[in-house]
This record gives C-alpha cells, structure tokens and sequence, in this order.
C-alpha cells in the first residue's frame, strides 16, 4: 500500500468512496458506524488518517510520516513518558523543551464521531494551550477510544478519573485554514494544525 493510500484512509477500515461522495453535507449520518463517521468530518477538517492494525504498521506509519515531511533530524516534542517509551526504538530523538521542535507527539482521551475531532486535556498537554504547541501534530489513538459526541466522551472523562477530573480539557479540531469561525467551546482560542493521526485497532 503506497503513502498516499495510508494517508488516505487506506486498508481494511477504507470508507467506500460512494458513502463519502453521496452523503450530502447536510444529510443526517446517524446510521453511519462511528469510526465512518469520525473518518467523515476528521477529513473534512483537514486531517491525515492512518488506520493500522498492528504494531508493525504504526511503526511503518510513523517512519512514512518522517520520510514525507523531511523529519529525520528533528526531535519531537513530547509530554508523555509512556509514549516516548513507546517509540523509543524508532529511531526518533524526543525532547521535553517546547522551542526546540515544530513537532508536537502526543495520545489523546477521545475521538469524537460527531465532528470528527480530538478530546484533550491536562494528560496530554499539561498546562499549555493548544495555540502554543508546535504546529505539526502527530496523535496516537486506538479504536477503543472512538466515541459518538463529545457529551459521551466527557461522560467516560468523568468515569474514569472520578473525583480527580483533569483540566485543560479541550478538542483539537482545526487542521486546515479556514474562515469559518467555530463556536464549540471546547475549541476556544486553538489553532490550526498540520495533524497526524495514527489509530490503532485493539477492539
């Protein structure tokens, strides 16, 4: 499967070209799977889609990233030890000092079908906002965090962290230029993005 293909919502989790082309944009898409439906908006927000479902591909994918954006000598920025940890045989240098990389690694808590956007919160970013991360984004998700609104995905924050809810919460939903102004809360005072996403299948 070439670059493009990947990028592209290539393998097993491809939407059919004819579910894309003939779903008008105002038509109700209840009926469509959520991980359809996130595919959907995700690229309609300007999004790179990288559907893996081994280890082995994320691997694959993360080095296609590299190659294609000239990234071999530039460290990545990162938060996440466990992440890093993850990567660390990828041959990619990480470091935890913001100006020194133009490229943000991070997890995520959800991803939201609804509007095809990423829930964050103070796990992934700390105490930063999103317009003063780098802005090329590269998201590490699995399946299994697929949700179909961000009430949902708010309700499973709240679930698994009980009394000891983070902060920061936030979506990352810009990933082109665009006029638009959005009036999602969530997205208040966030930027664009050149964002990744590598989704692992672990269900």
């Amino acid at each position: 499967m070439g670059i493009l293909d990947i990028l592209f919502g290539g393998g097993k989790k491809k939407i059919s070209k004819e579910t894309a082309e003939t779903r008008g944009e105002h038509m109700p898409d209840l009926l469509l799977p959520v991980d359809e439906k996130f595919t959907i908006h995700f690229k309609k927000n300007g999004g790179k889609f990288i559907y893996c479902i081994s280890d082995k591909e994320v691997s694959k994918a993360i080095h296609n990233i590299i190659e294609e954006n000239s990234w071999e000598d530039h460290p990545f920025f990162a938060m996440n030890s466990q992440l890093v940890k993850k990567f660390s045989k990828e041959n990619i240098s990480f470091t935890e000092k913001i100006k020194e990389s133009d490229v943000f690694m991070t997890t995520c808590e959800h991803l939201i079908a609804q509007n095809g956007s990423i829930l964050v919160c103070s796990n992934q970013l700390m105490e930063k906002k999103i317009n003063e991360l780098p802005s090329n984004v590269i998201v590490y998700a699995t399946t299994s965090q697929l949700v179909e609104s961000i009430g949902e995905g708010l309700k499973a924050i709240k679930k698994k962290y009980g009394p000891s809810i983070p902060a920061n919460i936030t979506t990352l939903k810009h990933f082109k230029a665009t006029e638009e102004n959005s009036d999602d809360f969530l997205t208040y005072g966030s930027s664009t993005k050149n964002l990744y996403l590598l989704l692992l299948e672990d269900l």
